[in-house]
């Protein structure tokens, strides 16, 4: 409950200061939303399940934001930053989909 709290404060909270970013940080920052959005799906997902671990989502929503962010600026040093920002939105892109697939078939019970 907590964390779903935490998403609705941030999102009203950037809706309302509207922050800029720096163009250094614009590359990464979709990258990192994709990332959380599968963290907190994945979140989702296992407290439906009741295997729910705060301290797992927090490392996982942490981690997964930092290796996303860290392929994609690998990616920009070797010149190949749109190839792998892709390639990480295709992978985090299967894993909410069978995030969502899970909560809906858990929800519908279909």
């Amino acid at each position: 409950m907590y964390a779903f709290i935490a998403v609705v404060v941030g999102i009203v909270a950037g809706l309302i200061l509207s922050p800029t970013i720096p163009d250094w940080m614009a590359p990464y920052l979709p990258i990192a939303v994709i990332a959380a959005l599968d963290a907190l799906f994945g979140g989702a997902r296992a407290w439906l399940e009741k295997i729910f671990d705060a301290k797992v989502f927090v490392v996982s929503f942490i981690a997964n934001v930092l290796v996303a962010a860290f392929i994609v600026f690998l990616g920009d040093q070797l010149g190949v930053g749109a190839q792998l920002s892709t390639a990480v939105v295709v992978v985090l892109g299967i894993r909410i989909f069978a995030n969502v697939a899970a909560i809906r078939r858990w929800v519908f019970k279909a």
